[in-house]
């Protein structure tokens, strides 16, 4: 959200870096949250496994 905010501010106001910065910030908080997803995911699959076997 922070980084959301920092974007379009640096959008109202022609400052490039301030935009970028919020941009690149957004981006790294997504990867995060898909590596997290990937990491729970592959929890649950290796706990599955192990009970069938």
């Amino acid at each position: 959200m922070k980084a959301r905010m920092k974007a379009r501010l640096g959008a109202r106001t022609g400052n490039r870096r301030m935009e970028a910065e919020g941009r690149t910030e957004t981006a790294e908080a997504r990867l995060l949250k898909t590596r997290d997803k990937i990491k729970s995911t592959a929890r649950r699959i290796r706990r599955e496994l192990r009970s069938h076997g």
